[in-house]
């Protein structure tokens, strides 16, 4: 009950914080409306300079009341993002050994960077995506895009850019567990970039190959970094541990005792002293073996 209760505690400071910062975002909503429809409103103004008729449109009476809404949980979300980390962070902290809390650190000060970055390269490619595929929309066909549809492609592009930056820090973390090893990967290298280009195709809206090599590409850069941080990580290890390479084991084969020589070096225990006995003992031969009831 006392778990249930702090995280009752976090939950709810997280929520006023992301009520602060969703009044916030109602109350900057035209700048951040702006900016939010800044690359799709280039690749429209562009096109209609070519002379499509292409816009972005609200389609319902109540539509511009619930995109001011959704625009303003978005900010809040976005802004009150160091206080629910936080809050996330305080309440499985304790849980962790110092060591574990260290490499926890080290996740979160790696982490953002990477997701920030992937945010920005989605940004960037974006605009591009959609200028592709507006481009094969008819002269005399009009298209028009609802600002709701193109809110949720944005936030899938940005989700999705700053996700498979982060799959790198997955593979160290992996590693310094011991469950993922440099070997492996390195075995597995033509699975892993096939299965990068398939998530690159798949996951980007657009679906472009464009987009799926930009997408791509930065991944398997960090993969690469990601594999170089495994191998040092495996050499070092290797270096402090006892120099067996257990791998090569079967499952059903005992490992061996001493170091990788087996039984050389290792010293036979000394023959015990003898231990004089205890006073008590002699007295116990004066005690009757049938004391009287």
């Amino acid at each position: 009950m006392a778990h249930l209760r702090e995280l009752r505690s976090r939950i709810f400071k997280a929520l006023v914080a992301i009520v602060a910062g969703a009044v916030v975002g109602w109350v900057f909503y035209d700048q951040i409306f702006e900016f939010l429809t800044g690359p799709v409103q280039a690749v429209v103004d562009d096109a209609q300079a070519n002379g499509l008729d292409i816009r972005l449109v609200l389609t319902g009476v109540a539509q511009p009341f619930t995109l001011q809404l959704k625009v303003a949980a978005l900010a809040g979300i976005v802004l009150a993002s160091p206080v629910w980390i936080y809050q996330l962070w305080a309440f499985v902290t304790p849980g962790l050994h110092k060591h574990e809390r260290r490499y926890a650190y080290a996740f979160m000060f790696t982490a953002v960077p990477l997701f920030i970055g992937g945010v920005l390269v989605a940004m960037w490619i974006l605009p591009k995506g959609m200028e592709l595929l507006f481009g094969f929309t008819p002269e005399d066909v009009g298209n028009y895009l609802s600002v709701d549809t193109y809110l949720s492609f944005l936030i899938r592009t940005v989700l999705v850019f700053g996700i498979g930056f982060l799959i790198p820090i997955f593979i160290v973390a992996l590693n310094l567990v011991g469950i993922l090893s440099a070997d492996m990967l390195k075995r597995s290298w033509r699975w892993t970039v096939v299965a990068v280009f398939i998530f690159g195709a798949v996951a980007t809206p657009t679906g472009d190959p464009l987009s799926m090599m930009l997408l791509a590409g930065p991944m398997l850069v960090l993969i690469l970094i990601a594999f170089g941080i495994a191998l040092l990580n495996d050499r070092r290890r290797a270096r402090g541990g006892d120099g067996i390479d257990y791998d090569t084991l079967d499952d059903d084969e005992a490992s061996p005792i001493g170091g990788p020589d087996g039984l050389d070096g290792v010293a036979p225990i000394e023959a015990p002293e003898a231990v004089d006995a205890p006073d008590f003992v002699e007295d116990t031969e004066r005690i009757d073996d049938d004391p009287p009831s």
